[in-house]
């Protein structure tokens, strides 16, 4: 089975604040992201590989645009950082036992 069977997909843009490279403007940009929610459930036809893979399936974002180009200069500058991030319902608080500073933010 697929793995895409496992989720949903949407489209989603968000506005980010980047500064320019170039002239070291700093604004906000729409960045386009694919937003990959899991199911609640397992599709049909799933065999027992499946349910494992299934179980451990967490929803996530995958950004598509990789270049902006600035709103002043007009040159075009590539987004770096993360291009993947896990979306979770139970993220660990900074005041909880579990919390590490050193890792905070780190996927």
């Amino acid at each position: 089975m697929d793995e895409r069977q496992f989720y949903t997909e949407k489209q989603e843009t968000k506005t980010i604040p980047l500064t320019c490279p170039a002239c070291r403007k700093e604004d906000n940009y729409p960045i386009r992201w694919i937003v990959r929610t899991k199911k609640s459930e397992l599709p049909r036809g799933a065999g027992e590989e499946d349910k494992k893979r299934f179980a451990l399936a967490r929803s996530y974002m995958v950004r598509v645009d990789e270049l902006v180009a600035c709103r002043k200069c007009r040159k075009r500058f590539e987004l770096t950082g993360q291009s993947v991030v896990l979306v979770t319902s139970n993220a660990v608080a900074p005041d909880s036992a579990d919390f590490d500073p050193e890792n905070f933010g780190n996927r």
